[in-house]
This record gives C-alpha cells, structure tokens and sequence, in this order.
C-alpha cells in the first residue's frame, strides 16, 4: 500500500528573498499520527494548505495515495479533497445554522452516503444525546468534538489538524486528543496536527520541528532547541 501522503522536495517562498519551504520532504504511513512543531510563521499552516490543495508550491510533489495532485484537474482535486481528507480546525467552523448531526453529516452529503454514520459518529464522541441542539448550544471543547466528529466521518484517508486544541483548556484539550486519536486509529486514519503545545504533541505517533524550511525529526520542541543551542 502506498503511504497516505509523501511531500517531495516542496520549495514555497513568499516575496523576494522569503523562503517557507525549502525542498521539504515529508512521508507520512498508513494509521500515522504526526504532530508537527515549530515557531510561529514557519509555514506550518501553509504546509498544511498545499496539502490541502488549497495553495500551489513553486516546485516539488505531493502525493495522497501515491497520486501526484499536481496532475489532478480541478474536479479531480475537489474529489481527493472531498473524499479523502478531513480537517479540525483552531476555530472548529462549525455551520451554526446547522444541528450537531447535520454538521457532522456534511460530508456524507457532499460524498453521496448515507447519513447514518453522523449519528454513530456523535455517540462516539459523547453528543448522540445533543445532536438535534445547535452549536450556538455547546462549549468550545464540545464544538471540538463535532468539529473531531464531522472530520472522521466519512473514514478519511488523510486527516489535517491545525491547533486543534488552541481555544481549550488543559484538561479539555487532553480529553479532546485522547478522544481524537482513538477515533483515528479506530477508522484507520492517518493524520497531521500542527501544534504549539508539547502536550498536545506527546500524543502523537512522531514530532516533527518545522525550521529552516525543512522539517527535524525530534522528541519535542525544547530538544530541538536545546541541539541548536538555543
């Protein structure tokens, strides 16, 4: 089987002399949980959007499933996103005009499945009591877990979490992860989570430090800093 995504010598720059990526490779297996690291306005979100397919590297490839989505015209590229990927955002952006079960629903609709597995989805994450409630209803840690609900619904190949826990509080951002990651290993997910957070990141597969433009394998933040000395 082919890994889940593989990033092949990216190159990013924004303006004159601004290099974000620089020749990044990255592979990431079937099932994996990458936590990815590093100060502010390295590139981490945007690495996560040319993955996404929502902004194009100057050069270098990206695979999803051992497809090159550079090749992909725009319909195809809307069906890899579609149906492939799932996202968990800092700002949850979840529909507030919709219940908690359609929320989590969108992406069976969009994919052309039955809505029964946003029910199941909403048990597992401890709302199937809530899900005729609006979001306007819910903690931002119970929006996080509608948000967690609608990404894996659709049993996505490749799941992007950027700061997932970024607006919870300590004890509901652990209880947000643990909740997370067995719900992506029990859908056989792979996925990245851009974080600021060693804790959040302690729950992940691998960390990965993105500075320099490229990414460091690496136990945590503050040993990465430490061998650079800093």
């Amino acid at each position: 089987m082919s890994p889940a995504l593989e990033c092949r010598r990216l190159l990013k720059t924004f303006g004159p002399g601004r290099t974000i990526l620089a020749g990044l490779d990255f592979t990431l297996g079937s099932s994996e949980f990458v936590a990815i690291m590093g100060d502010s306005g390295v590139g981490k979100s945007t690495l996560l959007n040319l993955i996404a397919g929502l902004d194009a590297a100057d050069s270098g490839e990206i695979l999803i499933d051992g497809a090159p989505i550079s090749t992909f015209s725009d319909e195809a590229a809307s069906r890899t996103r579609r149906e492939k990927l799932g996202f968990v955002f800092q700002a949850f952006h979840v529909l507030p005009h919709l219940t908690l079960a359609q929320n989590v629903a969108v992406p069976l609709l969009l994919n052309g499945l039955p809505i029964a597995p946003a029910h199941a989805m909403l048990a597992a994450v401890g709302l199937f009591n809530r899900q005729d409630e609006l979001p306007r209803q819910l903690s931002g840690g119970e929006l996080q877990r509608v948000a967690i609900a609608r990404a894996l619904v659709h049993r996505p190949r490749l799941i992007l979490a950027d700061e997932p826990t970024g607006n919870l509080d300590p004890e509901t951002a652990h209880e947000i992860l643990d909740l997370f990651r067995a719900e992506m290993k029990g859908t056989g997910s792979a996925a990245i989570m851009v974080t600021h957070s060693e804790a959040a990141a302690a729950f992940a597969d691998r960390v990965l430090i993105l500075a320099d433009g490229t990414l460091h394998e690496a136990a945590s933040l503050a040993a990465f800093n430490e061998a650079r000395g800093r």
